[in-house]
């Protein structure tokens, strides 16, 4: 039983162990696959390089190899020696990803029990362009943030070997033969950012965050019709040629991608969401939504629950009096939308914010995305509800508010967003086609047509006036929200942001602008609206469209 357990059932492991002992492996790696932007534009790709490898019981003369190897790899003396007499493994690395010209040298001196592998080097031909986005890689070539780690399976290959006959000790036989392995390289990734956008956008809030000395810059640019994005910044950022690998606090904040794993109260860019919900209810009928010829209340606050909400108007000399829901998202007022919400319900305005996905995952191919924060519903009172109707007391990524207003605009569909294409091999073969998934409807397209008109009008009429190009129908909703810092009011500092798209019949591009902490003035119809035109007419031009006659 014995003798058949060891022919047998062993055999396979027995084997492997036996190979390894008489053989040395020199590893094929395998080229990682490269990322390309959605016009085929090259934003990651490969270097060759070289790593050098010892076997210390086939090294002649230890003392003189260290020595050599020290002039030609920039490495102590100390420190290859005692790589070289390590006995007590069967091979050690003695260095990565070093030049062509280094392995030529250590190739013409012929040490003994020395040899050297082709590796490779991540190379990002734009440097800093979406670093966020596009990620890092390990040492070992894995994926580590972005999308060089959620897409790391299909970008990773398998590496190959070579494998030389040894003895006992390990040095080669003479004669002997070398069995190949070939490696599998990766299959190559294209995105549906368009760098060109991504360029752009960069461009413009690199010139706010130094304009405005603000914390922090970002924006989100997407297709409405199926929420691709096409492009993602974060400002302050960093080359990813030049990772600051030894600075590990400073390599986690500047290389998170915010617009997916923070959260921030939204402000009166969330107003597009109840208005939504409003026209919606009127259309079906509920007779406690607000007709779109309903005359608010001028009063300048109103009561919940003992607290008092304010406008940021004084009302003064009839300032937003008669104000229609038009009207009422065109001068940002606050009280109004404590009316719809409360006017609305809880269950009722909790449908929506579930239909919007608020409190959860947008579905985006892309980790540490963060559900945002929501009250349960069953915990949340008028004054909590009043508050959430003009983006208070709720917390969402800029994704999901991006996401959310592309909905609400585009005739009321809810994509999931994504960041890749298509997965394809080097021969142009498509492996994976990453298309568009329809998670669910928020509002009818009629009550999105009348939303994206009443938007429109907050660009041409309202607090939107600096995001206008004239002979484009540029909408959206700015936004300007107080910061909280250990669960109180921080004071001077706010997040000024707007959401705009065009064009407003048939929005093809939609912008989320978000300038943190601005110093001075902070109101995101002077700071962020602006930022949201430069972005646009820099499209326009890029792709010559033509002005609605």
């Amino acid at each position: 039983m014995r003798f058949f357990y060891i022919q047998v059932i062993w055999e396979d492991e027995l084997h492997y162990l036996a190979l390894d002992q008489w053989t040395r492996e020199i590893p094929v790696v395998a080229n990682r696959g490269k990322i390309f932007d959605r016009n085929g534009e090259l934003l990651a790709a490969n270097a060759t390089a070289y790593s050098v490898f010892a076997r210390a019981s086939a090294v002649d003369d230890a003392e003189s190899s260290a020595t050599f190897l020290s002039a030609q790899l920039g490495l102590t003396y100390e420190e290859l020696l005692q790589k070289l007499t390590d006995k007590s493994r069967s091979e050690v690395t003695v260095v990565r990803q070093t030049s062509k010209e280094a392995v030529e040298k250590i190739e013409g001196a012929n040490l003994s029990g020395i040899y050297y592998s082709r590796d490779n080097v991540r190379l990002y031909p734009y440097g800093s362009l979406a670093s966020q986005v596009l990620g890092f890689t390990s040492y070992d070539r894995s994926g580590t943030t972005g999308v060089e780690q959620y897409y790391n399976k299909y970008l990773a290959g398998k590496n190959g070997e070579i494998l030389f006959e040894t003895d006992l000790v390990g040095v080669d036989l003479e004669g002997a033969t070398a069995a190949y392995l070939p490696a599998e390289d990766g299959l190559n990734i294209r995105l549906t950012l368009d760098y060109r956008i991504q360029a752009l956008a960069e461009e413009v809030m690199q010139k706010t965050l130094e304009a405005t000395n603000a914390k922090a810059a970002r924006a989100i640019v997407l297709d409405p019709s199926d929420f691709s994005v096409l492009a993602m910044v974060n400002l302050p950022s960093y080359n990813l040629n030049d990772i600051p690998r030894d600075d590990i606090d400073t390599l986690n904040k500047l290389s998170r991608n915010c617009l997916v794993s923070d959260v921030y109260e939204p402000g009166s860019t969330f107003k597009i969401v109840t208005a939504a919900a409003n026209i919606e209810e009127y259309l079906q009928g509920n007779a406690n939504a607000f007709s779109l010829n309903h005359v608010f209340s001028s009063a300048r606050t109103r009561t919940v629950e003992g607290s008092t909400i304010k406008c940021w108007s004084d009302h003064a000399n009839g300032k937003h009096s008669n104000q229609t829901l038009a009207e009422a998202l065109n001068n940002s007022c606050n009280p109004c939308f404590v009316d719809i919400a409360l006017s609305l319900g809880k269950d009722n305005f909790y449908d929506y914010l579930s239909a919007f996905r608020f409190g959860r995952e947008t579905g985006i191919d892309f980790s540490g995305e963060s559900i945002g924060m929501l009250l349960p519903e069953s915990t949340v009172q008028n004054g909590d509800l009043a508050r959430i109707g003009f983006g208070q007391a709720i917390a969402v990524t800029p994704l999901q508010l991006a996401c959310a207003a592309a909905s609400a605009v585009n005739g009321g569909s809810y994509y999931a967003p994504r960041i890749v294409q298509e997965i394809f091999s080097d021969d142009n073969s498509v492996r994976e086609k990453n298309e568009p998934a329809l998670l669910g409807r928020t509002v009818s397209k009629e009550a999105s047509e009348i939303l994206s008109g009443m938007l429109e009008g907050v660009v041409r009429d309202g607090s939107g006036q600096k995001a206008y190009i004239e002979g484009y129908r540029v909408a959206g909703k700015t936004g300007t929200a107080q910061k909280y810092e250990n669960g109180i009011i921080a004071q001077g500092k706010y997040i000024s942001s707007f959401v705009g798209f065009f064009p407003a019949n048939n929005p093809k591009y939609l912008a989320l602008i978000i300038v943190d902490e601005p110093v001075g003035t902070y109101y995101g119809s002077t700071i962020a609206a602006p930022c949201a035109k430069d972005i646009f007419q820099g499209i326009i031009e890029m792709k010559e469209i033509s002005p609605v006659e």
